[in-house]
Formats: structure tokens, sequence, C-alpha cells
């Protein structure tokens, strides 16, 4: 009796804590807000490190697979890690090298275009008011001004671009310099990322150690079923959509190069590093590169326009649901529809991280389904897509159906004969 009373108090003075708290977090919410902003800036660089160490996993694990010749498990492990850092800091630098020397003589080039482009919008206007004094009068109608000055407003439209270029660059400028004061976080962050690698095995078994202590045992393995399968997903997610991206940069480069079109290291590998984000992060890059072809030619761009769209349409539906789509065990379907619920929810971090959340929680629900099916021993020709036993029932009613109205109606047109 003692016993019970005990369960019965702590689940009483639990209840009630938690009462108190959901009271407090209701009715304070800038005090919150301002708790959590104050907890996740102490914890984000461990957060940023664990994530940083899950990704370098991914293709440290497959060089560990391909070092076995090195037994010492330690030896082995700081070979991989290093190849994998070494390999990391190669793919940034050929990305850096081809962006940024090919952005700068671009926005070199793009300056003197512009200016150039306004010139001639601005001859042409002249031009076409000279040969149409109507359109003039009318637009000094609209506008209530007795002089239509098209010089001094070509001018304060030039004026206005520039600044727009400046602002920009200012915002660059400050936002480097933001990220630059962040530079010890990042390092903490590295170094976490590095231990975490390195104990990776210790951190799993600790993590088990907690679960089996603090939840019943049944509970605590359907929890680690779901990390280990959360794990796979996101790294089989990550792989595939790395290739995806090598894909598309590729098809993009070749296009572009088949067409004679400028700008190729460029375009194809900015197309490639935003399409990381699922399907509609490559749009991005199609409309800053039809805005570099804009300044070059105008007509290049509605080309480049045209070839992406069809590159797109044969990357999106065929190359995208199969390589990461099979990869993580989802439909294009289902991409699309997590995409766009991701999106809502969360943004950017949404669109790339709901892909393979979705898929954990379709491989789950797929768990849950057969098992309940298994369980209510549910015939398997009433799961095929139109099973004969459903087709014959749904044939009697129909003609129990057709019977009774008859009868309704014969019922009803002798009345009316009466």
């Amino acid at each position: 009796m003692p016993e019970v009373n005990k369960k019965t108090l702590t689940r009483v003075f639990l209840s009630v804590a938690a009462c108190i708290i959901l009271y407090w977090l209701l009715h304070e919410t800038e005090s919150v807000k301002d708790i959590l902003s104050r907890i996740f800036g102490m914890l984000s660089p461990f957060i940023t490190g664990a994530c940083i160490a899950f990704i370098i996993n991914v293709p440290m694990r497959f060089f560990e697979s391909k070092l076995g010749a090195i037994q010492k498990l330690g030896l082995r492990r700081v070979v991989s890690l290093m190849i994998t850092l070494v390999a990391v800091a190669v793919v940034l630098a050929v990305v850096f090298m081809l962006l940024i020397p090919q952005l700068i003589e671009t926005v070199e080039l793009m300056i003197p275009s512009v200016v150039s482009f306004f010139q001639n919008l601005e001859t042409k206007i002249e031009a076409y008011l000279a040969a149409n004094p109507d359109a003039l009068k009318f637009i000094q109608g609209i506008t209530d001004v007795q002089s239509f000055d098209l010089s001094t407003i070509i001018q304060k439209l030039i004026g206005i671009v520039g600044q727009s270029v400046s602002t920009i660059v200012t915002g660059a400028v400050s936002t480097i310099g933001s990220i630059a004061s962040f530079a010890m976080n990042t390092f903490i962050a590295i170094i976490f990322a590095i231990y975490c690698l390195f104990q990776k095995e210790t951190l799993a078994r600790q993590g088990r150690k907690i679960l089996y202590a603090f939840m019943k045992e049944h509970h605590a393995d359907y929890v680690i079923h779901v990390l280990r399968l959360s794990n796979s997903t996101f790294s089989n997610f990550l792989s595939g959509q790395c290739i995806e991206v090598c894909i598309l940069g590729a098809l993009i480069a070749v296009s572009m190069a088949i067409l004679r079109m400028p700008y190729i290291p460029l375009v194809s590998v900015l197309v490639a590093v935003t399409a990381f984000i699922p399907i509609v992060g490559a749009w991005a890059g199609c409309i800053l590169g039809a805005f570099f072809m804009l300044v070059n030619e105008p007509m290049q761009a509605v080309w480049f326009a045209v070839m992406f769209l069809i590159v797109q349409q044969i990357e999106g539906n065929l190359i995208y649901p199969k390589v990461v789509g099979t990869s993580i065990g989802l439909s294009g379907m289902w991409v699309l529809v997590a995409i766009s619920v991701g999106g809502e929810l969360m943004g950017v971090a949404g669109m790339f991280l709901m892909i393979p959340f979705a898929s954990v929680i379709q491989t789950i629900m797929r768990e849950i389904v057969h098992g309940r099916l298994a369980e209510r021993s549910v015939d398997a020709e009433k799961l095929k897509p139109q099973p004969p036993e459903l087709r014959s029932r749904l044939k009697e009613k129909r003609e129990h159906h057709k019977a009774k109205r008859a009868i309704r109606i014969s019922m009803k047109k002798s009345k009316n004969a009466k």
C-alpha cells in the first residue's frame, strides 16, 4: 500500500509541475523566447559541430571501409578523417576558384553593359518621341510636367542602379564581417565534430545506456530502431543529393557548351550549389544565370531559360526521383509534398530536412500498418488493387439498389394511377 501511495503522489506532483510549467510557457512568452535564445546561443557551436560530424561521417565511413588493410582502428580513423577533410577542402577550393574569378569578371563587365543599355534605351525613346509628338504630349499630360527631360530621368535611373549596387556590396561586406565575428564558434564546432567522430561508438553506447536506464526495454528498443532508421535515411539522402547536384551541374555545363553560351563554369557551378536545396533551389541558379546572360545578350537569356527548363524537367522527373527518391525510399510525389510542407514550416532548411524526415515517417507508418494488418489477419486478396470479392460485392449492392429503386418507382406509379 505505501508503494502505491508513493507512486500516486509522484504522478500528482509531476502533473501539477507540468501544469505550472505549461501555464508559465503560455503567459510568459517573451521570457521563454529570451531564455530559449540564450540557451540556443550557448549550445549552437555544439549543435553545429554535431551536424558537421554527421555530414563528414558519411564520406569518412566510406573511406574507413576501403582502408581495411590498416588493422588498428584508431589509425584507420585518423587516416579516413584526414582524407575526408582534404577532399572537402579540395571541393570547396575548386568551387570558389570557379565562382569568384568569374563573378568578379561578370560584375566588371556588367557595369558598363548596364550603362550602355540605359544609353541605348534613351536614344531609342528619344527617337520614338521625336517621331511621335502625340505620345510626348500624352506623357506630359499624365505626368503634369511641361518639359520632358529624358536624359535627366535616365541619369537618375543610372544613379539608382549604382546606389543599389553599392548597397549590395556594403551588405555583403557587413555579412562577411558578421561571419568573421563567429570564427571562435566555428572553431569550437569543428573541434567538437572531430571529438564526436573519434568517439562515435562510445557516444552511441552511452546513449543506449541512458535509454535502457530510464525507459522500458521495448520502448528503448523502438527508439533505437527509429534512430538507426533516421541515421541511414539521412545518410542516403545526403549521398544521393551530392550525386544529383553533380549530375545537374554537368548537364547544364554540357548543354551550355553545345549552345555556345558564355559563363559556363560560373553558371554550372552556381546551379549545382543552389541545387542542394531540393528541386526549387536550382531555379535560383537559373534566375542568376539568366541575369548574367541578359547583361551579355538578351536573346541568350531566353535560350538559357528554355534550355534550363528542358534540363530541369529531365532532371526533376527522371533523375532526381531515381537518385534521391530511391536512395531514401520515397516516391517523386511524396518528395514534392515534403518540399512544399518543409518550405512552409521552416523555409530553406525545411526543404532540405523534410525529405528524409518524410521518408522516416513513411517507413514507420508502413511498419505500423503492416503490423496491424498481420494482427487482424486481413486476407491478402482484399489488399490488391481491385479484389474480385469486393468487385462482386459492389456489383451485388448496385443490383440491389437498382431493384429497390425499381420497386419504389412502380409503387409510386400505382399510387398515382389510383
